[in-house]
């Protein structure tokens, strides 16, 4: 899994909070408390895979501004050439064509 800046920096964020909860849960989990620190070691697992594969920042806001967009200003995945790309020189003939 290849993370950019803001992955990482979201990473960061998240596993600042997510240590403390677990060192928290091992500590009850070591003094006898197995159901709290069982809970809080799996607290602590959830605050960093969550927004990592639930919460993915980039797909949250891709379906947003879908549904915002007009149908005929979305890209369609059919659609082969990138942005910028002109129609090549065989498909314009033959549209002209018939």
């Amino acid at each position: 899994m290849r993370l950019g800046i803001f992955d990482m920096l979201t990473l960061a964020g998240s596993l600042i909070f997510a240590i403390p909860v677990g060192n928290f849960g091992v500590s009850q989990l070591l003094a006898g408390e197995t159901a709290m620190g069982v809970g809080m070691i799996v607290v602590a697992i959830a605050m960093v895979v969550v927004p990592q594969y639930v919460l993915d920042p980039r797909t949250i806001a891709k379906r947003l501004f879908a549904g915002l967009l007009p149908e005929r200003l979305q890209r369609s995945d059919t659609d082969n050439r990138s942005d910028g790309d002109e129609p090549s020189e065989e498909s314009t003939v033959r549209s002209d064509r018939g």
